[in-house]
């Protein structure tokens, strides 16, 4: 994966610290806010236009669909593509749709077709910046910074998407909606021109296209299944999120209905649940250094455990900030971990089609974990939905153990 050692241009471009990193973490930061601004915004206002949750719906699916639809091309794309170039395109894409959507949204004439083909287009480009820009992260990092790499990015992409972004369409949309757009738009602008301050030194290598696009699909599908490192990671990651997105749906109607919350007191949980990945994005690193990685990846999904059985077994308003603090805490250990063994187990050449075929079976499992929860909580509860979800985390990280310890002798990429 590393250059020779006797590479100055290596040496001087590699590690957290260096130049090529905050360069692209900035990208990054710019495009998580953007995230996060529409993430708020175009639900809301799907919502406020059309009063009509099956609009909210329909569009809630655009978001998702390319996730399943067109991920997985898009990372045997990113392999054969320069990664600089991919985004600059990605990016300057998403900044045109969306400054179309202002336009529509000033004038008035948003309608759900508009919405709907919006949220398809922008979720779409981001699956070609999201491969490539998890490329560029391995090859500016290095090997030895990627849990510091991967700490980094999931804490800005934390507060851009959870946070900042939130907030500022909150603030915008109050006094002009189309102003949320705008801002999304600025922030794509932004991240298209600073990637090209990104030197071209640390351009992964790309395969040449030598196979068919479908052929270098499964490819990269066998490589997934044929790793047991790889399998592992990948497993776990798609189980846990089906699990927590079936707490995730029923929570927010247990707080409302168990804990007595008012519903201006729910948002304070998801506050707390992205302080408690802050700051698991900034000690995960150390922790790793200290007791291992595959230790503290064991350790995330028992920590996350922790944190969905207390909101059921301690009903108090306190207790549930704390345990949406410890979910936030072992998501975030989880996920810093989980990218970086990933992204060391894959070959370069491989990165984008590993890296799209992760987000296919991590996210493509969430839908279902959601669909289920509700039939499950309304033939039991809600708290039995949470307290079983929390059992079966627990059990999966006492199951996979053995396989996650496996990674420190895995063979690297």
């Amino acid at each position: 994966m590393n250059s020779a050692p006797g590479n100055r241009t290596e040496r001087a471009v590699r590690g957290v610290r260096g130049e090529p990193f905050r360069r692209l973490l900035a990208t990054w930061t710019a495009t998580s806010v953007a995230d996060g601004v529409r993430a708020a915004a175009l639900p809301l206002y799907t919502a406020v236009s059309t009063r009509d949750p099956l609009a909210v719906s329909a569009v809630a699916v655009a978001e998702v669909v390319p996730w399943l639809l067109i991920a997985l091309p898009a990372g045997a794309l990113v392999d054969r593509l320069r990664c600089r170039g991919t985004l600059v395109l990605a990016h300057s894409f998403r900044a045109v749709v969306t400054l179309l959507l202002v336009w529509f949204v000033h004038t008035g004439q948003a309608g759900l077709s508009v919405l709907l083909c919006c949220a398809f287009l922008l979720s779409s480009a981001e699956t070609f910046a999201d491969s490539a820009t998890q490329s560029l992260l391995v090859s500016a990092a290095g090997e030895k910074d990627l849990e510091r790499a991967n700490g980094r990015f999931v804490g800005a992409e934390t507060i851009g998407v959870e946070i900042a972004g939130p907030l500022a369409a909150a603030g915008l949309f109050a006094w002009r909606p189309s102003l949320c757009f705008a801002l999304t738009a600025s922030a794509f602008c932004f991240a298209a021109l600073w990637i090209l301050r990104v030197p071209p030194e640390i351009e992964p290598e790309r395969t040449g296209g030598e196979r068919s696009i479908f052929g270098e699909i499964r490819q990269g599908a066998v490589f997934v299944l044929g790793s047991p490192g790889l399998r592992a990671v990948v497993g776990t990651v798609g189980v846990v999120a089906l699990l927590t997105s079936a707490v995730n749906t029923i929570a927010v109607l247990f707080a409302l209905d168990a804990l007595g919350l008012a519903p201006s007191t729910v948002p304070t949980l998801l506050v707390c649940a992205a302080a408690g990945t802050l700051v698991a994005s900034r000690v995960t690193s150390g922790m790793s250094e200290r007791f291992g990685g595959p230790t503290v990846m064991i350790a995330a999904l028992l920590v996350l455990a922790g944190g969905m059985a207390t909101l059921e077994l301690v009903r108090m308003l306190a207790a549930a900030w704390c345990s949406y603090f410890v979910m936030g805490f072992g998501a975030g250990m989880w996920n810093v971990l989980s990218a970086a063994n990933r992204q060391r187990l894959t070959p370069e050449s491989m990165m984008g089609r590993v890296t799209s075929a992760y987000r296919v079976f991590a996210w493509g499992l969430m839908p279902l974990g959601a669909g289920i929860a509700g039939p499950l909580a309304e033939l039991t509860s809600p708290g039995t939905v949470i307290v079983v979800a929390a059992l079966l985390v627990a059990l999966v990280a006492v199951v996979c153990a053995p396989l996650l310890r496996g990674l420190d002798t895995a063979p690297r990429g």
